[in-house]
């Protein structure tokens, strides 16, 4: 039996032209990260996250797919159920590119949902405040469908769930594309896996946890990658 799990980060969708917290330029250096992505920065000033949420939905809005988004969608349709995608990025571009069951562990931007019942809502790219919303269950107050500082992430029991299904299989291999490791202690998950790919554009001190690393940005690594996965499944 053999198993993949492909785990994203923001350097995925870098080259889309999506900006990350430690980017120069652009939307973040408009912010307090602070004070719009902490649940104590929503409750000293709800309308300034709203905002800044907002902001970040026109700047998806703009933004089109690369060919990594593009591989890891054809990656998904191939293997279907025997690999799990999931991506720490709250954008849409791997469903844009076709990518099925993704798994947003931080949320999801294009959402929103009511403080009072929690229903979710899909509003795509506009305002939250565009029109006048009103839940079923009567409440008017709507936020971002998006797991900031301070909150409980509950889509960390999917990502756990997949690890142990590593585990659980005789062959399994770990991808992890874009990431730091600063949120998510990638560097622990390959040992839930027979063999791992890591993908980055820098050297880190990730790389020597990892069976296999390209250092490159991941529209050069998503092919290789690809490669890698097809030959797995059918060595």
């Amino acid at each position: 039996m053999k198993k993949v799990m492909i785990l994203s980060g923001a350097g995925l969708s870098a080259e889309s032209g999506l900006k990350t917290f430690g980017d120069s330029g652009g939307l973040w250096e408009e912010y307090d990260i602070e004070e719009v992505c902490s649940a104590r920065g929503f409750r000293a000033n709800r309308q300034k996250v709203l905002e800044f949420y907002d902001k970040r939905r026109a700047q998806l809005k703009e933004c089109e797919t690369n060919e990594a988004h593009k591989i890891i969608a054809r990656i998904k349709e191939k293997y279907g159920d025997k690999v799990a995608v999931l991506t720490q990025n709250v954008d849409d571009l791997l469903e844009r590119a076709g990518c099925a069951d993704v798994v947003h562990l931080h949320g999801f931007l294009p959402e929103i949902y009511c403080e009072h019942c929690k229903k979710i809502e899909y509003i795509g790219y506009e305002s939250i405040n565009a029109k006048e919303r009103v839940c079923k269950c009567g409440c008017k107050k709507f936020r971002h469908n998006i797991v900031m500082f301070g909150e409980m992430a509950p889509f960390y029991a999917t990502l756990y769930h997949e690890l142990e299904d590593l585990r659980h299989h005789s062959d399994s291999l770990f991808v992890c594309i874009g990431t730091s490791g600063a949120v998510l202690n990638v560097e622990n998950y390959t040992k839930y896996a027979k063999f791992s790919i890591l993908n980055n554009y820098e050297v880190s001190h990730l790389d020597i946890a990892f069976s296999k690393c390209y250092i490159e940005k991941a529209t050069a690594a998503a092919p290789k990658i690809e490669k890698d996965i097809d030959e797995f499944f059918n060595s």
